[in-house]
């Protein structure tokens, strides 16, 4: 009975953290129909400003905490001003989701930058000593995290519900447009409910803070957490959050306490999973009815520019020359550089396939490239498989999990749909880590070389060239099918999958194919690269890769299935090209990832395309104009 009160207090205040946080993601559904990924970095934010006051300047408890949250509310407020308000206006609800985790991973560049990669922690604001009653034993720092739980809930029931600024905010979040011939600025009002959601995680962080450590990713973890708690809840509605968040915190800390961390992790997001299935509008409560017409009906796309064939005869002869005599005129460890850009850009042709052409926005690629890396790294180092047996089998492990995964997510799209596989990615991160035969968050070591019979690609030279080979013959197969039927279908399906299926398209059939091909070509990237590096660990292939993966696509240029190996160059090459700038390659992917969604929806691939189609408008005018002096003469 002791270690059931035990848990249950601990599942309590655990669960209390991740209401707060669902808290803010709820107020800033209600009012913008968007998920914000960013809002549990504004926690950790605010907790390492915290530490700044208290610990390194020596401030008094209550200085440094108001000062902490001052300073995260401005921040907050200027990225609301500069980046999500233009953003929403731009973007659709489902390309936000992408936005706000340029957010996310922007700030995370920051901390890093500032405060480095070291763990953090804070002292308890009443002292160390636990209090001890009949057994149970509750740290000190526990009746502080509920008092702020309740004082942020009863907060924002009175601002919501009592004043006429919760009145406003209901307004922007039922009918924007007639807020704003009411004479309600909405702009200032989502730029308001942001403020408050991150100043909401900057309590939560501070309050948490004295009871473990936190370093600049930690704020990936515990917006994810906020995230299953508000899905799980009942997305929009403040009740459900707060519910979601203390079923989440609870039943992980009995998962933990009877069986496993493992099982507790696996538990939490087959209820995530089945909750998006089943209900995504939630368990508890039905999340907030939206207006299709006034927010999820806005679809953003642009038409990609495209080369003349004459052209694109001559670019493939171009870049397959330099493709081959490059290793010819780099460093080694540049040329390792590129056979990391190349091993990734086989993950990105799949996945531009499914989002670029298809429309539908995943975030599990990372969950493919594990299936596939540890598939065949396990076979080989323990069972002494042929590493080209070891890849089949990740392929055709990944190819079940897709087809199961496309089956059960037939139904969703957009947001939900990006939601859905971000939560088998976390699954499949979950089991890399807790299973032994993984190695757990030590890695698998001793993988041997990718090898055909005799012949070992032992070296960075053969296996640039496997690599570039393999990514060669995937962009041709890929572009022949583009060009059928099969391309004109996914076009249609991206368009409107209504009007696709009233012309007879089977759209089921075409999403659950080109989501299988993507999670084969992401199956075999990820043996590649654990071949390649002779280890693979979780953080190698953790969800952080796939939103790695979707910067690089969107960076390079969708649904142009070479524009991504722009994206991958970039942000492979450059840490390595400039190790002091290293530390500003998380900052600097978010930036470039925020600013190319937003106003460069065409990529870097747009850019290039541009930039060439002027020059040759301007060659030929100048050819024009050279001839007709001549004839004058």
């Amino acid at each position: 009975m002791t270690k059931l009160i035990q848990i249950l207090i601990n599942g309590i205040l655990e669960g209390s953290i991740y209401a707060i946080i669902a808290l803010g993601f709820s107020l800033i559904y209600r009012i913008t129909g968007a998920i914000n990924l960013s809002q549990g970095a504004f926690s950790i934010f605010g907790a390492l400003m915290m530490y700044t006051f208290s610990q390194a300047l020596g401030w008094p408890m209550l200085p440094s905490g108001l000062a902490s949250v001052a300073v995260t509310a401005v921040l907050a407020a200027i990225m609301g001003a500069t980046a999500f308000v233009p953003a929403l206006a731009r973007l659709s609800i489902s390309s936000m989701l992408m936005a706000t985790a340029g957010l996310l991973t922007i700030i995370n560049g920051f901390i890093l930058v500032v405060w480095g990669n070291d763990p953090y922690t804070l002292p308890q604001f009443s002292g160390e000593t636990p209090i001890k009653f009949m057994g149970i034993v509750i740290v000190s720092q526990s009746f502080w995290i509920i008092g702020a739980t309740l004082t942020i809930i009863l907060a924002l029931y009175f601002l919501l519900g009592k004043t006429s600024v919760g009145r406003a905010l209901r307004a922007c979040s039922e009918n924007p447009l007639a807020a704003q011939l009411m004479g309600i600025d909405v702009p200032v009002m989502t730029v308001f409910s942001f403020t408050l959601a991150a100043l909401v995680a900057a309590v939560a962080g501070i309050f948490f803070a004295p009871v473990t450590s936190f370093q600049y990713d930690t704020g990936t973890a515990i917006t994810l957490s906020g995230f299953i708690a508000v899905v799980i809840g009942g997305m929009g509605t403040s009740t459900g959050a707060i519910i979601g968040g203390l079923v989440l915190g609870v039943l992980g800390q009995f998962a933990a306490g009877y069986f496993s961390t493992l099982f507790s992790q696996t538990v939490t997001l087959g209820l995530l999973l089945f909750t998006l299935l089943w209900r995504p509008s939630g368990l508890f409560f039905q999340g907030v009815r939206r207006r299709t017409d006034v927010r999820e009906g806005r679809h953003i796309y642009h038409n990609v520019i495209r080369l003349s064939s004459r052209s694109k005869v001559i670019s493939t002869a171009v870049c397959l020359v330099l493709a081959g005599v490059l290793p010819l005129a780099v460093s080694d460890s540049l040329l390792r550089a590129l056979v990391i850009t190349g091993i990734l850009f086989i993950a990105l042709i799949g996945l531009d396939l499914l989002m670029g052409y298809s429309g539908q926005v995943s975030l599990g690629q990372s969950g493919f490239m594990a299936i596939g890396g540890y598939a065949s790294g396990i076979l080989s180092v323990k069972y002494g498989v042929a590493p080209i047996v070891g890849v089949a089998v990740g392929i055709g492990l990944s190819l079940i999990c897709a087809v199961i995964l496309a089956y059960v997510t037939v139904r969703l799209k957009g947001a939900y749909l990006a939601l859905a596989t971000l939560s088998f990615a976390l699954l499949i991160d979950s089991l890399t880590v807790g299973l032994d035969i993984t190695g757990g968050p030590s890695g698998l070591v001793g993988i041997p070389s990718f090898s055909l019979g005799s012949f070992a690609f032992d070296d960075p030279v053969s296996m640039y060239y496997l690599v570039a080979a393999i990514s060669f013959v995937s962009v041709a197969v890929l572009h022949g099918g583009i060009r059928c039927g099969f391309g004109r279908a996914l076009q249609a399906i991206r368009t409107d999958q209504t009007a696709a299926a009233a012309l007879g398209i089977n759209v089921a059939g075409y999403r659950t194919a080109v989501f299988c091909i993507a999670a084969a070509l992401a199956s075999l990237a990820g043996s590649l690269y654990a071949h390649f590096f002779h280890f693979l660990a979780p953080d190698m292939v953790s969800i952080t890769r796939s939103f790695q993966l979707v910067s690089m696509l969107i960076l390079g240029g969708e649904a142009t299935l070479v524009g991504s190996l722009l994206g991958s160059t970039v942000l492979t090459l450059i840490p390595t090209m400039f190790q002091p700038f290293a530390q500003y390659k998380t900052l600097m992917e978010g930036l470039l990832l925020l600013l190319v969604i937003t106003y460069l929806p065409g990529g870097l691939y747009g850019i290039v395309v541009s930039t060439l189609m002027r020059l040759q408008q301007l060659v030929a005018r100048m050819t024009q104009s050279v001839a007709q002096t001549r004839s004058i003469r």
